[in-house]
């Protein structure tokens, strides 16, 4: 049967097959209704079976059908279609090479399979896109429902899983494009509508976002391969490239996907051109249309990237049509065009074998990379940092460019965004661990090389010249070879002489013609032949009479006669033109420069030899020369990355910790400061952090080289040593809390422990400090387990305190701190029931603790004073009855001082003198009162506190036990609670208040020991002109400090002496350990230093800077743990922010933030920190007010917080007196970050500084506000802001016209605005003290309240009435000229919320 006479044309949509349309096209008779389907598409069945693939034409309606229903249908029937169609279209693809073969096809049948082909395709494509649709639609329901039971909806819908059947069409539909089926159309042109037909179906099935799935990767082959038979075979190269932008532009998931099938179509398929295509339609792109649509950005971005690390050759040659979006807006371009290029750097242009062209290429991608670095866009500079870190780990940087991005890296140190400085802190790490020159990096190591190998090349080279200058070639043999060129340069000047006049050669008068032939040879030695030749035939005309001028023969031609001339002057005596010129000959040649013509008598080899050992030589020292710059940048770097080490950003400091380990591991020197930098991170409150730093010192110290445990160890424990030495009280903290940490997990091997217990005894030779840090390393490893000492106690004892001449204090002090470790310091808690670890006060560690301080006493040896007071705080800590030991102490070291004052005045009867104590004597005996009465105080307060506590709870719980079952059941277990919490309370306030009494009434009573020595501390503490020696009144001044902290009553007594030494000792010592006294003082009695506070603050203006930064902790302390008014005078706090110390202005930058963190504290006070900052009497200088002001206003953040200081501020215009001030208030406003609503707030207040807008500064200031409102700005907000601009310029031009007019008038005729207002303000200065809390204003000084006592009967009610609230001291209150009637009495108890007490 014959096929009907048609044409099957592919439709746009469905529908137009019911339609009709031209001659002979087919169109769908009839949609069969869903329950003929069945049968229709077994008829379709049958047929198939008797006809094969051209049954499709007679049955095309079932299919359509089916695919109009599809929604509708059973999935069985839908699984049915889609297997029988898989046949026919398979079926068919094999027929198709047999029909496509014959020759004798004819017309018809060949339409008949066109229009079959047409159909099978059409109908197996529209049944794969039915299938995606469905699937998508389920997929997008999963996401809803959390995915739960996917598969198992996806088989209910299809009834089998459709993710497995796409791949076998696809490769179907490819298998059937591989045949060579144009042939079925007219002319051999296959139409775009069919390519279009089976390509769309890929597209469509890369539009599912699952496509990018793991799972799904066959299926993502299959389409890329079926693209490229398309891109092969079917010109299908436009329309990809078209489909691949517009994908890559809306669905971000295809990025990865599509450079996978670009780069197969590239390689496997040889289509590199669509590379191009696509990179060309891509630069194309509008910068500012990207910068608006950054989801297309995002996608070309990913492309770019992901393709330049498959396909970097390919991709290199397009690269120039992306460099304009260089220049673009969007930073995601950027980055990607860098990416591009340093992978085209890492794979293409990598190694010194490059051509020229490549290495030129290579230079402009890292000229290109090193210039953004720079870019205004963080990510971008931090994308630079890391693709340079990449090319770094890889070596593919040229050494040339080492030092230019070194610097560029360490450039960026100091960059504000953190993720660029976490990044260039990894690309130094990655240069280091990667660095071509050594594994030890210290310059001082490097310098001396440098400078040795340098000298020798300067010696070598210096060598090499002597040798070219006697190198001396024989004058015939050099003109024999010269004279060929010499005949061919005579006889062109012969051929054409107006040569020679085109080269003037002229003859001084004053030349002889020995001057000549010099000129001549030179000219010659320079193969300056022509030159020469007219010069000779000057020469020949000028000195015909002279030699050798003179002997020219007529008969020869003129040629043979001037080359004869020529050869006489060049071979003449002294010929050689080194001879004529050494100097020059010898300044020719560069460093390392080898003159070709050697002497005869130096062989060929060894001229050779020679020239290697010096090209070696240069290239060793511009080795060194590399390695020592790039050392002295890592050192700078180290300097830069240590001040980072307490970033607020977890992952900046975790970085920089790696680097110090990394540089430590270099020998670099500068390493062990940020090491040790380090050490304080281990009390982080961040876990990342804490571990961190253990990683680092578990790296660097628990890890060392050796080849045995034991040399293992040796190395561990040296390590450690170097750490302690010269090491702070709290660098040994930090270290033995890490020491501590390790021993307790097991880390440290017990061989270090047996090593470090060798050198102690001395079994192990070692010196002195050595043995002291091993004592040292043990009492910290003891803090983790006890054992360690507390096992060897005798042994340490015998170490450190036996009877020595001479005693060494060092060793004996560490003993004692190793002991102390072996028990808990802290105050014992009430859930311990076991008593505390005590030793009897017969133990031979009291013993001889009390002997070695009694005996040391009376030597006048430094080392005493720290060791006794370990020992006397070790016998408070593990001693029972400590007191006593420490009384027989003290009255064993009083008994000595008074024998050697009888010795004294035995030894001054004679001559009738006073008799004199040694002063080392009285220092120490001070001393030791002052540590056991402090010692005896913390005793009373823990031990014996904590024990009363322990007994008590115990005494009840027995209590409890002994109760008989009807007493526990005759109130409720809530009441019986609160009984108990209620009987504690007052028990605790029973123990507290015994303690109390005890120190106020016991310990300083005549009867005790040392109430004793408080006269003799008194009469040195009041006596500094008698009792002069600096070592003696730093220790009686501590001492009174300690003796102060036992009792209220003692203390109240003695506090003017105490502030008085604060305020006139001329000894900074004396003022640093007062101030911290004082600091304790208002701790333990803070009503009673209240009064006092002024003189606190007064410290931090101290000349002294070891008392400046003392006080600045102290008050840190106490401002912080709310002990002390937070008054203006915190504006000395702020003075420390410019101190020319760095660690007190970093010191005064802590507080700040500190104190930021403490609800509004920082703007209730500034207020009066500007006003006293500000102020002409005591303020500080412009400059450093505008820096202190910077920081300070820094912490304003809040808007209203903004709002109300703007307003404040303003209204303070009125209220200033000078110039400057005005000045420093503007530069306040324009500090703060002002919103809409303070733009407004200043806009109501403008008449408070319109006046002064004259000032250049002040405008300048409020002019900046103006641009940084306008950049952020509402289309709303700028109408204001415009208008505050106008009135901003107008006052400025009017008031600058003002000044004019009262510079050009005659004088004091006019005034100028400010000048109007002068009076004004002066009546404004002094207002009562009943004013709002909303307004402020810089008090004057009294002096000027006296001067005017009626001044505020002349302001009108209607004026603003502005004071301080925490102005409470004036300046009489910082004189240190106290008499008994000007101490301050007792004030009101101190609030310890006293936050809530600030304005808001």
């Amino acid at each position: 049967m014959s096929p009907r006479p048609y044409e099957f044309h592919l439709p746009l949509s469905p529908e137009e097959l019911l339609k009709s349309g031209g001659v002979n096209q087919y169109v769908v008779q009839e949609v069969l209704s869903i329950r003929h389907l069945p049968s229709h598409l077994r008829a379709f069945q049958a047929a198939f079976r008797a006809q094969g693939p051209l049954a499709v034409l007679e049955h095309f309606d079932t299919i359509y059908s089916i695919l109009h229903h599809f929604r509708s249908i059973d999935p069985g029937l839908k699984e049915d279609t889609l297997e029988f169609l898989i046949k026919v279209v398979s079926r068919h693809s094999q027929e198709l090479p047999t029909v496509l073969d014959d020759a004798a096809l004819s017309a018809s049948d060949r339409s008949a399979h066109l229009n079959a082909l047409k159909m099978n395709c059409y109908a197996l494509v529209r049944l794969l896109e039915s299938f995606e649709t469905m699937t998508s639609q389920t997929s997008l329901m999963d996401l809803d429902l959390n995915g739960k039971g996917r598969k198992a909806r996806a088989k209910a819908a299809h009834g089998f899983d459709w993710e497995e059947e796409r791949q076998p069409i696809l490769q179907l539909l490819t298998q059937l494009l591989h045949l060579d089926i144009r042939h079925l159309w007219n002319h051999s042109i296959i139409e775009e509508e069919f390519v279009s037909l089976v390509t769309g179906c890929c597209y469509r099935l890369l539009e599912n976002p699952t496509i990018s799935h793991q799972k799904n990767r066959p299926t993502r082959e299959a389409i890329a391969r079926l693209l490229g038979v398309a891109l092969t075979r079917y010109n299908h190269m436009l329309s990809a490239t078209v489909k691949i932008i517009q994908m890559l532009q809306h669905f971000e998931h295809l990025a990865s996907v599509l450079v996978a099938a670009v780069s197969l179509w590239a390689t496997d398929y040889g289509v590199k051109s669509i590379v191009g295509e696509i990179v060309r339609e891509i630069g194309q792109k509008c910068p500012q249309e990207l910068s608006r649509d950054p989801s297309g950005a995002k996608g070309f971005a990913a492309f770019l990237t992901e393709l330049a690390e498959r396909i970097p050759a390919i991709l290199m040659s397009s690269m120039c049509i992306l460099l304009d979006h260089l220049d673009g807006e969007n930073y995601i371009m950027r980055n990607a065009v860098l990416s591009a290029m340093a992978e085209m750097v890492l794979q293409v242009l990598n190694g010194d074998q490059l051509e020229v062209a490549a290495r030129d290429t290579r230079d402009q991608f890292l000229d290109t990379l090193h210039a953004h670095g720079h870019d205004v866009n963080s990510f971008v500079r931090s994308r630079v940092l890391q693709l340079f870190t990449r090319i770094v780990q890889q070596k593919a940087l040229p050494l040339t460019r080492f030092q230019a991005v070194v610097a560029l890296a360490v450039g960026r140190l100091a960059d504000k965004s953190v993720l660029v400085c976490k990044n260039a802190i990894q690309l130094l790490a990655s240069f280091l661990a990667n660095n071509p020159f050594s594994c030890k990096l210290s310059d001082t190591d490097l310098a001396g090389p440098l400078q040795k190998e340098t000298q020798k090349l300067r010696e070598m080279r210096t060598q090499r010249r002597a040798a070219a200058a006697s190198a001396v070639l024989d004058p015939g043999e050099e003109w024999e070879a010269m004279l060929p060129e010499v005949r061919a340069a005579l006889q062109q000047l012969l051929a054409l002489p107006q040569e020679a006049e085109e080269i003037p050669e002229e003859i001084a008068e004053t030349e002889t013609s020995g001057d000549m032939e010099g000129r001549i040879r030179r000219l010659l030695a320079k193969a300056s032949y022509k030159q020469a030749i007219i010069l000779t035939r000057e020469a020949v005309g000028h000195f015909q009479e002279s030699e050798p001028f003179c002997h020219m023969d007529p008969e020869e031609s003129e040629e043979t006669r001037f080359l004869n001339l020529l050869g006489t002057i060049f071979k003449g005596p002294a010929a050689s033109t080194q001879g004529a010129n050494p100097q020059e000959t010898v300044g020719n040649l560069g460093p390392g420069e080898t003159d070709l013509k050697d002497k005869p008598s130096v062989s060929e080899p060894e001229r050779r030899r020679e020239d290697d050992e010096l090209v070696k030589q240069e290239m060793l020292v511009q080795y060194l020369q590399d390695a020592y710059s790039f050392s002295l940048k890592i050192t700078e770097a180290i300097g830069i990355i240590s001040k980072m080490m307490y970033e607020h950003t977890t992952t900046v400091v975790q970085e920089v910790i790696e680097f110090f380990v990394m540089v430590f591991q270099f020998g670099v020197p500068q390493a062990l400061l940020g090491v040790r930098r380090m050490l304080p991170l281990i009390w982080s409150k961040e876990p990342g952090v804490r571990e961190a730093v253990l990683n680092a010192y578990r790296q660097l110290y628990l890890k060392p080289k050796g080849d045995s445990a034991r040399a293992k160890a040796q190395a561990l424990i040296q390590n450690l040593s170097l750490l302690l030495v010269d090491a702070s009280v709290g660098t040994i903290q930090c270290l033995e809390e890490i020491l501590c940490e390790f021993v307790q997990k097991d880390e440290v091997k017990p061989a270090v422990t047996q090593l470090l217990w060798e050198r102690a005894t001395e079994k192990v030779p070692c010196s002195p400090l050595e043995r002291c840090s091993s004592v040292m390393l043990l009492g910290m490893m003891a803090r983790g387990k006890p054992e360690i000492v507390g096992s060897n106690l005798d042994t340490l004892v015998s170490i450190g305190l036996d009877e020595k001449s001479p005693q060494d204090y060092r060793l004996a002090r560490q003993v004692c701190h190793a002991i102390a470790n072996i028990s808990d310091r802290r105050k014992p808690s009430l859930g311990k029931r076991h008593p505390p670890f005590r030793l009897p006060q017969e133990h031979r560690l009291f013993e001889r603790l009390q002997e070695v301080v009694i005996k040391g006493f009376v030597h006048p040896d430094p080392l005493w004073v720290p060791f006794k007071e370990a020992a006397v705080t070790l016998t408070y800590q593990l001693a029972e009855g400590p007191e006593a030991i420490c009384a027989r102490m003290l009255q064993g070291c009083a008994k000595q001082a008074l024998e050697k004052l009888g010795e004294e005045s035995a030894t001054q009867e004679a001559l009738k003198d006073t008799p004199m104590l040694p002063t080392f004597l009285l220092m120490n005996l001070l001393s030791l009162a002052g540590d056991v009465a402090l010692q005896q105080l913390v005793h009373l307060e823990q031990a014996v506190s904590g024990e009363l506590c322990r007994r008590r709870v115990l005494r009840e719980e027995q209590q409890q036990k002994t109760k008989e079952p009807k007493e526990k059941h005759t109130s409720s277990e809530a009441t019986m609670e609160e009984e108990m919490g209620l009987v504690g309370a007052t028990a605790d306030d029973t123990e507290a208040e015994l303690i109390r009494s005890i120190c106020e009434l016991e310990l300083l009573d005549g009867k005790q020991t040392l109430a004793a020595f408080v006269p003799l501390l008194l009469k040195v503490c009041n006596n500094p002109g008698l009792y002069s020696n600096p070592e003696l009144s730093a220790a009686a001044s501590l001492a009174l400090g300690k003796f102060c902290m036992i009792s209220a009553t003692f203390c109240d007594s003695q506090l003017r002496l105490l502030f008085t030494m604060l305020e006139k000792s001329s000894l900074p010592i004396v003022r640093s350990n007062l101030m911290i006294a004082t600091g304790d003082l208002a701790i333990r009695f803070p009503n009673l230093v209240d009064p006092w506070t002024p003189h606190l603050y007064a410290r931090l203006r101290d000349p002294a800077q070891q008392v400046r930064k003392t006080a600045g902790l102290v008050m840190t302390h106490l401002i912080l743990k709310d002990m002390v008014k937070v008054k203006g005078q915190v504006s000395e706090m702020a003075v420390l922010l410019i101190d020319p110390a760095p660690q007190i202005a970093a010191l005064a930058k802590n507080f700040f933030n500190e104190l930021s963190h403490k609800g509004n504290a920082i703007y209730n006070l500034l207020p009066d920190v500007i006003s006293r900052l500000s102020d002409p009497e005591g303020g500080v200088e412009e400059a450093p007010f505008r820096t202190i002001m910077k920081q300070l206003l820094s912490y304003v953040t809040k808007d209203k917080q903004t709002e109300s200081l703007v307003e404040k501020l303003c209204q303070r215009f009125r209220t200033a007196r000078t110039e400057r001030q005005y000045r420093d208030l503007a530069y306040c406003v324009s500090q703060l970050p002002l919103t809409e609503r303070g733009l407004r707030k200043m806009l109501d207040n403008f008449d408070c500084f319109g006046d002064k807008l004259s000032d250049e500064s002040i405008f300048s200031a409020f002019l900046s506000v103006v641009g940084r409102l306008r950049r952020g700005a509402r289309p709303e907000g700028k109408t204001i802001i415009d208008e505050f601009e106008q009135k901003l310029r107008a006052c400025h031009t009017r008031g600058l016209d003002a000044m004019e007019e009262l510079e050009n008038g005659p004088g004091g005729s006019h005034r100028a605005p400010s000048a109007k207002k002068q009076p004004t303000v002066s009546r404004r200065r002094h207002l009562a003290s009943a004013a709002s809390d909303n307004d402020f204003v810089t008090p004057e000084p009294r002096r000027m309240t006296r001067r005017h006592p009626n001044t505020q009967q002349q302001v009108s009610k209607k004026k603003l009435r502005i004071v301080f609230s925490s102005d409470e001291s004036s300046d009489e209150e910082l004189s240190a000229e106290m008499t008994e009637d000007e101490t301050p009495k007792k004030a009101t108890p101190i609030r310890r919320a006293s936050a809530h007490r600030h304005r808001s």
